[in-house]
């Protein structure tokens, strides 16, 4: 694989107007400087600020959080790739092309696919195609690395799941799937259908749905050619080179289009077939193109990251399966300190524990749930943690200061004022529990909360859809907790809160000990 032949790196002023504005984008590369790229990244939305803070403090880089709710950017030498992949809070990544803030969109839709297309061949395709190609090659030491330990004989125990085999409860996920096995598979955006045109498909971006604004389209487009070369107009390296295959996906939000998703990931995609000479292909493709277009803004960008990075702990899925990122972002809100003990009492599969555990290794973390299953379920996700901790030159793995034990959440087996935070997944009622159980659950749950937290100092962080109950629920308990932060946030097309409260120096009522 190679880059393509050196290219205009930043149009004229005159091409920028004929696009709609001056582009922004990564600063060309002087000769025998060192490579830098602009760095795309998706998060989950309402913590967007708790990403950029992450960035500033693992990389160094400043990051600009996007209008359109969800993504961040940032600038980073691309020697650090390695460490923007080790993010936590992050669930895509890409590398920008270029970037447009205010693209004026012609009112005839012809006219707007044609601008698209005449887009490609004015972008700066060269150093960002050199950080793709970068990133390709820290992939395969990764796979790597990842064969050789799977060799190692304590790779291969495995705990119990009662016959349920791993990622089994995959498909009960909020997290999107690619569609691209049916070739024409439409979304409806814009309050109508769009058009279903051969070898064109969309996938769901439900995870990044907004209020006020129409919901992300991805769109793969898949042009008719069967001929092509390596990276470049038309010619060829030493000997015969591998063809890249390509895709493109389109998300746009906005309803001042003249156009679909589809149309504007048809056209754009066709013009970099004929730019590059690449092959399409939907599923066994090298490079994914992104068109992201919000409103007036348009990102073109590279994708990194071929599935999201929130899966990087979860091996055994349940019905309601948080988000690693997500629980990165909750548990960064309570400021965990060294010592700290953290308590997830509804912890289902356990990604908060576990991202906790591999974060802040320095805190001890307890989980519980009252399922049986659910307490399976995180065990063996621990138990793959523990293998991907094992060390490359012993068999033995790493232990994490993390235990996991079945209870009831109304009646800890814990010690009053024992614990310093407490950061959970309330259930919603929709699919676990119910609304109306909720409404005794929810005052008992803060009640025995506030039993185990330590006066004064503290803290839970609680994620929740049923915002009436809690309300309801936190005006009962006032006099042991007090809110002092409400996160508004997006799980799975669902608009939920995540709220951090403070524990007054009230004294709580003791319960029966356990000791």
């Amino acid at each position: 694989r190679g880059c393509p032949p050196s290219v205009s790196r930043q149009p004229g002023m005159a091409e920028a107007e004929a696009a709609g504005d001056a582009g922004l984008g990564p600063a060309p590369a002087q000769e025998g400087a060192e490579l830098a790229a602009v760095i795309g990244a998706t998060v989950p939305t309402g913590f967007e600020q708790t990403a950029a803070e992450e960035v500033q403090e693992k990389l160094g880089s400043a990051s600009r959080i996007s209008r359109d709710r969800g993504k961040i950017y940032f600038e980073v030498p691309a020697r650090s790739l390695p460490e923007v992949h080790r993010l936590r809070s992050v669930d895509n990544l890409f590398v920008v092309v270029q970037e447009f803030k205010d693209y004026q969109f012609k009112e005839n839709k012809e006219d707007a696919l044609k601008d698209l297309e005449d887009l490609v061949k004015k972008l700066p395709w060269t150093d960002p195609l050199k950080v793709w190609e970068l990133n390709n090659s820290l992939k395969k030491k990764k796979t790597k690395r990842k064969k050789y330990n799977l060799q190692s004989p304590a790779s291969r125990e495995k705990l119990n799941d009662g016959g349920e085999e791993g990622g089994a409860d995959q498909n009960n996920t909020n997290d999107q799937e690619d569609s691209a096995q049916n070739p024409v598979a439409v979304e409806r955006t814009g309050g109508q259908d769009t058009e279903k045109p051969q070898g064109v498909t969309s996938r769901n971006g439900v995870e990044e749905e907004e209020d006020n604004e129409q919901s992300d389209v991805k769109v793969e487009v898949q042009a008719s050619s069967e001929s092509g070369t390596k990276a470049g107009d038309g010619q060829t390296g030493e000997g015969e080179a591998k063809v890249l295959r390509f895709r493109v996906t389109c998300n746009r939000a906005g309803d001042k289009h003249s156009f679909t998703s589809n149309e504007a990931a048809r056209d754009f995609g066709g013009a970099v077939q004929e730019h590059f000479q690449w092959k399409a292909d939907m599923t066994n493709f090298d490079v994914e193109v992104l068109l992201n277009i919000h409103n007036n803004e348009v990102v073109v960008g590279i994708a990194l990251t071929e599935e999201s990075l929130h899966r990087r702990n979860i091996t055994h899925f349940g019905p309601t399966t948080l988000r690693s990122t997500l629980a990165y972002g909750m548990l960064r809100l309570c400021d965990p300190q060294p010592t700290d003990i953290i308590v997830d009492p509804m912890c289902g599969t356990g990604a908060i524990p576990i991202e906790g555990a591999a974060e802040w290794p320095y805190c001890y973390h307890i989980a519980g749930d009252n399922s049986p299953q659910a307490v399976k379920r995180a065990a063996n996700n621990i138990c793959s943690l523990l293998r991907k901790n094992e060390s490359k030159d012993s068999s033995t793995a790493l232990g994490i200061p993390l235990d996991i034990i079945q209870w009831d959440i109304c009646n800890l087996p814990l010690r009053t004022g024992s614990v310093d935070i407490v950061v959970t997944d309330m259930p919603f009622g929709k699919r676990i529990g119910s609304k109306k159980k909720n409404w005794d659950l929810y005052p008992a749950c803060l009640m025995e909360m506030g039993r185990i937290c330590t006066p004064g100092t503290g803290r839970a962080v609680l994620l929740t859809q049923d915002k009436k109950c809690f309300a309801k629920a936190l005006s009962r308990v006032g006099h042991i907790w007090r809110r002092a932060q409400t996160v508004w946030v997006n799980v799975g097309g669902l608009h939920a809160a995540v709220y951090l409260l403070r524990r007054t120096w009230e004294r709580a009522e003791e319960r029966r000990s356990f000791w």
